[in-house]
């Protein structure tokens, strides 16, 4: 027998050591939401919803009182999620449609989360609403760092739960049983979703995965299955004509509670599934929502669940309502079970966490997000060293805040020098006290964060 040179034996020890830790890496569940309130969860204090599951998670790890949305609406937060950048660097800032069927696409350049764990030995999937590139571009997830997707590549198609189609990975899925414009039909697209990210979960086999869970519900239309709905029958409803956009609805504060109540069975199916393969302890379950509760649209009533507690604002505002958001963390072993922190954050933040989480080298790329890990852990607050800015273009908006100080302009299109609006959330977290005629030094320095926005190649998404 020929002898192992010592060089060979080195190389096997370290590939050895290698597949050990790529073994020993955390399973992560990323659920987002879709126009989910914070006070739509009973860990949040939501008295009609019942959310057993998500409220257990809480009871189990981490709860954050102070977590924003990367944006007010729907694709620019997904796009500072994937990239770690707020929607003043970030390739995507606002809802832009692409026909017939799509929105503007995430670049081939940029970097994703799901890319650098991919590259690092991760299973990588994303199940359930996109919206960042209409099938056939660079945008789609399979292009983004995702070996697996099943879902709504567009999310203006996710307006109806009951499609005719969906996605696996580039090719069309067609459900049988449903039709156009159906107030319902045979396949409630939730449900294929979460079977799918259980079927993929089942399958990642021995290597660590990678799951964002990116639930439709409960964006509009309002639609859930009778069985979810009757046990909320009764709570003075009045029917939804369909007058202002979407499916009408006989008993849409019904329809509205049990589709918060259904997502939140999914996702409790989910983590049983995990724990049945005996992974759950090796978990981590990661909880937020893309914006703030929706305005008076669809039949929805934000106003009667007190969606967003008392807060300035809904979805497609930058004043607190319309980002303000739930963020719960649990992660076995490293975080205090029914912890809370107050730690101010936004989801861009979760790109350098999960990476942390996942034992990966910090990304030296231009990112905007801080790791959450030492507060999680209780090594101590990390210091924020990047700016907390948000920028709505449709309705031309900036917000900014340092410490307890918030700044909003508005009417940005019609006036690039619109006046600043000063709030210290601290006393007043319904921003109802604007302190800019005595808060000069704060104005301008929050005026600076302001502009140091990078001016986006598509002109409808800058102020001029």
């Amino acid at each position: 027998m020929k002898p192992i040179h010592p060089l060979a034996s080195c190389l096997c020890a370290l590939f050895a050591f290698a597949a050990l830790a790529q073994q020993n890496r955390p399973n992560i569940l990323l659920v987002i939401t879709d126009d989910l309130g914070w006070r739509e969860l009973g860990c949040y204090g939501q008295e009609v919803i019942r959310t057993p599951n998500i409220d257990r998670l809480a009871s189990e790890g981490m709860l954050f009182t102070q977590a924003y949305s990367g944006s007010c609406v729907c694709a620019p937060t997904r796009s500072t999620l994937h990239t770690g950048q707020h929607t003043g660097h970030t390739p995507i800032r606002d809802n832009r449609e692409i026909q017939p069927e799509g929105q503007e696409a995430l670049p081939a350049e940029s970097v994703t989360f799901a890319e650098i764990m991919r590259d690092a030995g991760y299973t990588t999937a994303c199940v359930g609403k996109w919206g960042l590139g209409a099938p056939g571009s660079v945008g789609e997830p399979t292009s983004q760092g995702f070996d697996h997707f099943f879902g709504y590549l567009c999310q203006r198609h996710a307006h109806n739960h009951c499609p005719t189609y969906l996605y696996r990975d580039r090719e069309r899925v067609e459900l049988a049983g449903n039709t156009e414009r159906n107030a319902w039909g045979e396949v409630y697209a939730p449900d294929p979703m979460r079977d799918e990210a259980i079927r993929l979960i089942r399958e990642a086999g021995e290597k660590p995965w990678l799951m964002v869970y990116a639930t439709p519900v409960p964006h509009l239309a309002l639609q859930a299955p009778p069985e979810e709905i009757e046990p909320y029958l009764g709570l003075d409803d009045k029917p939804y004509d369909g007058k202002k956009g979407y499916l009408p609805n006989e008993s849409p504060r019904a329809t509205y509670a049990a589709m918060v109540t259904r997502m939140d069975k999914d996702i409790g199916a989910l983590i049983d599934a995990i724990e049945e393969l005996g992974e759950l302890e090796n978990t981590i379950v990661i909880f937020t929502s893309d914006n703030g509760p929706t305005f008076d649209v669809g039949g929805a009533d934000s106003e009667f669940f007190h969606s967003a507690g008392d807060l300035r604002g809904r979805k497609g505002s930058l004043y607190e309502g319309g980002i303000r958001v739930p963020l719960i963390v649990r992660w076995p072993g490293r975080v205090a079970p029914g912890s809370t922190s107050d730690m101010i954050n936004a989801t861009w933040d979760l790109f350098p966490t999960l990476l942390e989480m996942a034992g990966l080298p910090a990304y030296n790329g231009p990112i905007d997000g801080i790791s959450l890990v030492p507060e999680l852990v209780g090594e101590g607050r990390p210091e924020r060293t990047t700016d907390l800015y948000w920028e709505y273009p449709a309705a031309g908006m900036q917000a900014a805040r340092i410490g307890d100080i918030k700044g909003v302009r508005r009417g940005l299109k019609k006036n690039p020098n619109a006046p600043m609006e000063i709030y210290d959330l601290s006393i007043d977290p319904n921003e109802q006290n604007n302190l800019a005629e005595t808060s000069p030094e704060e104005i301008e320095k929050l005026r600076a964060i302001m502009d140091r926005r990078e001016r986006s190649p598509i002109e409808g998404w800058n102020f001029d």
